[in-house]
């Protein structure tokens, strides 16, 4: 008879899974045991468990499928729990397996004893204890179907013994179903959202990540209304491609021009996106909103109307009783002034002379030249997420993931060991500061232990450069931001990596090329501009006030101190 465990292992293979990250400890020895025997699955070992949760979240992402972590009793389930609450927003199909202390033992303040069954409540759909074999059939069952059928997480907490024990029932025990319905909005709401677009001039189509898999069908209704696409971060990878329509990002990573067909807008339609920043909604405009989950409707944005749908379905179902829209001048306008930023923004993306750190910008547009048509880039959270908003293009097959809800640094690397291990002949490329790199920079150790040909893009300006920002645009002194300058090619090379160093801008291109020709991991540590501005496409006047008042402090201490250094000279 089989063992919860074996159990366990089986159906995760029954239900498409392949690997399980996690690291090992005695509470899950008899699932790692498990793994070892069946020859299905595989276990990634990798040096932090919030790595492997973050490596999860992004084979969820690219795949689809469930994928799954592991952490072993107290500390190590813990640290599963920021890796999970990224997924968890990003709705990627997770199931994270949190070992417990043996089950005689709950509640007596035993060793390493916590309750995850508490304490990722927040983080999950379904968070249940496995207290008897009895429960394991169902409990996994409903983990696994609530995950593929609501996208996002769900927790097993399973105490080492529970684990190890025969199984004695396999009630409800049968395959995982992903089931796909399509939902549209009822005939009387697709008549309201008809007359709200036909009796409006000026409309704007702002979409998000909700596009995936419509993207001809908001095309389509872009020619219908003449209407420029504007779109977030997550929006990004499916509307940006070949589109004749587009106008660019919104938000502080975005630009100008997606900013302006926002505000120059009649009439805004919110298209599969809960783009969270209420200050970045029109303030004038009539605003519709399409998504999936109506628990979403409006809770970002005052609206006028509100419909649940999935975004291709209701687009098809729409556009019959659209009207063809004949005056194309607010698109026009859009248009221009995409061209216009786009070249602005041009201007950044230039070399340097030898010597001098070089742009991020430039960093950013060489490396999106000689990356692959179907690269998956991963991006960590701050000034990066900037330059590949910015400078990093879609093609239609690459793809761009990055802690873009949940906002955790440290997540690019250990996303592209699982989107490494989900596609292992795809090119993959992770772009982080070195603040998020040495966050858990352990894991390079991963990348060399499975050979995995991830290239990781290193920005080195020795400074947290978002928060350093911030801090200026608030009107401090910038603090506590700045590292020690580190070769991070040298660190690579000392565990068997390949180590690219990069000062100099006429270097870029050729290391880079050489990086992507190289068969293994590789780490190209490029030095940066610490003090490059990333300007929002917006700016206020408490934010020019701010900044203004940093330049003041920053003159008034450099003034003080020479003052402080000459008093010295003076004294006997």
């Amino acid at each position: 008879m089989k063992t919860v465990a074996e159990h366990l292992v089986d159906a995760l293979v029954a239900a498409g899974v392949r690997r399980i990250y996690g690291v090992v400890g005695d509470s899950l020895n008899s699932i790692v045991d498990a793994v070892h025997y069946n020859k299905k699955i595989e276990w990634v070992h990798v040096r932090h468990e919030e790595a492997g949760a973050f490596a999860a979240s992004a084979e969820a992402q690219l795949t689809g499928n469930l994928a799954v972590c592991a952490g072993s009793c107290g500390p190590g389930n813990l640290h599963l729990i920021n890796g999970l609450f990224d997924a968890h927003k990003t709705l990627a199909p997770v199931l994270a397996i949190a070992a417990q202390i043996p089950s005689s033992e709950i509640g007596t303040d035993y060793f390493q004893e916590t309750h995850p069954e508490r304490l990722f409540l927040d983080c999950s759909h379904f968070c249940q204890l496995v207290g008897s074999e009895k429960q394991m059939p169902r409990l996994l069952q409903i983990a696994m179907q609530t995950s593929n059928s609501r996208g996002g997480v769900s927790v097993l907490v399973l105490p080492g013994d529970v684990a190890a024990a025969k199984m004695t029932s396999k009630e409800l025990e049968h395959s995982v179903f992903s089931p796909r319905p399509s939902i549209q909005p009822s005939s009387g709401d697709l008549r309201k959202l008809a007359e709200f677009l036909n009796k409006t001039e000026r409309v704007t189509l702002f979409g998000g990540a909700g596009c995936a898999g419509a993207r001809e069908e908001v095309l389509q209704l872009a020619k219908t209304l003449q209407a420029p696409i504007a779109y977030s971060f997550r929006g990004k990878e499916f509307l940006e491609q070949e589109n004749p329509y587009v106008v660019g990002m919104t938000g502080l990573l975005g630009t100008e021009s997606g900013h302006y067909a926002l505000e120059k807008a009649e009439a805004v339609l919110l298209l599969g996106t809960d783009f969270p920043y209420t200050a970045w909604y029109p303030k004038d405009a009539r605003i519709a909103q399409i998504d999936i989950r109506p628990e979403h409707l409006g809770r970002r944005s005052r609206l006028e109307l509100g419909l649940m749908g999935d975004i291709k379905a209701t687009i098809e179902a729409v556009l019959p009783l659209l009207k063809n829209k004949k005056g194309d001048k607010h698109l026009k306008a859009c248009i221009d002034k995409y061209r216009e930023t786009e070249k602005s923004l041009s201007r950044f993306a230039e070399a340097r002379k030898n010597g001098e750190p070089l742009h991020p910008e430039y960093v950013t547009s060489v490396l999106n030249q000689v990356a692959e048509n179907d690269a998956v880039f991963t991006v960590d959270t701050g000034m990066t997420a900037v330059w590949a908003a910015r400078y990093v293009k879609m093609t239609g097959k690459r793809r761009l993931i990055g802690s873009f809800n949940h906002g955790s640094m440290a997540n690019a690397m250990p996303q592209a060991i699982g989107a490494q291990m989900a596609f292992p002949q795809r090119q993959v490329i992770s772009m982080s500061g070195d603040g998020g790199f040495t966050m858990l920079m352990g894991d390079l150790l991963t990348l060399a232990q499975y050979e995995l040909p991830v290239k990781l893009i290193i920005y080195n300006n020795s400074t947290l450069g978002m928060v350093k920002l911030e801090m200026r645009v608030a009107g401090y002194q910038d603090f506590a931001v700045d590292f020690k300058k580190t070769n991070f090619a040298k660190i690579a090379e000392a565990v068997g990596i390949r180590g690219i160093h990069v000062e100099n801008s006429g270097d870029l291109k050729s290391s880079l090329e050489e990086a992507f020709g190289h068969k293994g991991p590789v780490l190209v540590d490029v030095v940066t501009d610490p003090n490059a501005l990333a300007m929002p496409p917006k700016i206020d006047l408490k934010e020019v006030t701010g900044y203004g008042l940093y330049l003041a402090k920053q003159t008034l201490h450099g003034r003080l101190f020479e003052s402080i250094d000459e008093l010295k000279g003076n004294l006997p």
